[in-house]
């Protein structure tokens, strides 16, 4: 049994060291290595170089436009509305007829006033009449100077009850006037919420006017920002894609704090064209508190991971440029880009387009810009490296 084990064994060895050989020939026989493989090739990107530029120190509330035409219809007589003579949103111009309210028993009461004054009118008529003969009789010795005075008393009398009776009548004619109601201001008709029959008195709102040419920002800036306000400082009404609606400017800032909100009331001017603004819209507001020399970046250059923000800047590398990924501090957003805080210096070649392509180390070669937008807002364009 030993010795078939043994002898197999012995079979098997020239066929390992066939094996071998045939290794030891394919090693010598393989092909040399090829060269080294080719780096990436470079991805066309567009960059700026970084330049200071006046960047403006801002922040943002929220205002509401007031227009200072805005005038509240109200009743100056009591009675029973008889008719409206005016629909919401028509335009209206001084001394147009609105409301009419009934007015019968105060031209009763003038009418008892004026005849009044014809009785007092013919008293005063009799009472000259007398004082005359009095005066005749008198200077012909046949009446005393006692009875002279009392006609002269009597006729001056008669004309002061006949002055106030014609007081009277003038105050109330005014207070009839009050029963047609009229517009004082020219604008546009508000919401009218009193019907025909209703009863109004002097306390009761009609509608209102309003004029949407001349109106003003009413902001409320929080004490904690109040020793830096000042008439003059710069405002600008922005819509909520940041585009600029108006530049104005501040015209009036409140002496107290009011007590409930701790703020201060602030007024701003609004000049824009017709139907771009209205009265009691709410509005975003950018107060411009200083323009210092800084640096900004456009928005589309910034990347977010987390919560951290970077940039890829160009930098040369074995005579060519390669992205680096550089953290930054970014400041509010004017316009369409940041303001930067850290992280970048003058200079310093900002990828702002292809970002998307590339990586921290990536080979990149420069791409002319389509458009000046971001030499405006982020520093002059790189030249071509």
């Amino acid at each position: 049994m030993q010795m078939c084990v043994t002898h197999a064994v012995r079979r098997t060895r020239p066929h390992w060291a066939v094996l071998a050989l045939f290794c030891l020939v394919a090693a010598c026989t393989a092909p040399p290595p090829g060269p080294p493989p080719s780096p990436p090739p470079a991805t066309p990107v567009e960059f700026v170089a970084l330049e200071a530029s006046p960047v403006e120190r801002v922040s943002e509330f929220v205002g509401t436009l007031k227009s200072r035409r805005s005038t509240t219809i109200q009743a100056q007589a009591e009675g029973f509305l008889v008719r409206i003579l005016v629909s919401s949103g028509e335009r209206v111009t001084p001394g147009t007829p609105m409301f009419e309210i009934d007015a019968s028993a105060q031209r009763a009461l003038v009418s008892s006033l004026e005849a009044q004054q014809v009785a007092r009118e013919a008293d005063i008529a009799f009472a000259r009449q007398q004082a005359e003969r009095a005066t005749q009789l008198v200077a012909a010795g046949a009446m005393s100077q006692q009875e002279l005075d009392q006609a002269t008393t009597s006729l001056k009398t008669a004309e002061a009850q006949l002055q106030v009776i014609e007081q009277q009548i003038r105050q109330q004619e005014v207070e009839l006037g009050y029963y047609a109601v009229v517009a004082q201001t020219a604008g546009v008709v508000g919401d009218v919420p009193v019907r025909p029959g209703d009863r109004v008195t002097r306390t009761t709102v009609l509608t209102t006017v309003d004029d949407n040419v001349g109106l003003e920002a009413y902001l409320n800036i929080p004490v904690q920002q109040a020793p830096s306000l000042r008439v003059g400082l710069p405002v600008r009404l922005v819509d909520d894609g940041g585009e600029v609606l108006a530049d104005t400017h501040i015209s009036f800032v409140a002496a107290s704090v009011d007590h409930q909100t701790q703020s201060v009331l602030v007024k701003a001017p609004v000049n824009v064209r017709p139907g771009l603004l209205r009265a009691d819209q709410f509005v975003r507001a950018h107060v411009v508190w200083s323009v210092d020399s800084g640096l900004s970046v456009a928005v589309r250059a910034v990347q977010r991971v987390n919560d951290q923000r970077f940039v890829f800047v160009a930098e040369e590398s074995d005579g060519g440029l390669v992205a680096r990924q550089r953290a930054v501090v970014l400041g509010p957003v004017i316009g369409d880009a940041y303001v930067v805080l850290d992280g970048l210096t003058e200079g310093d070649l900002v990828v702002v387009s292809g970002t998307q392509k590339i990586g921290d180390g990536a080979p990149i070669q420069m791409l002319p810009p389509q458009s000046s937008a971001d030499s405006v807002s982020a520093g002059r364009p790189a030249e071509a490296q």
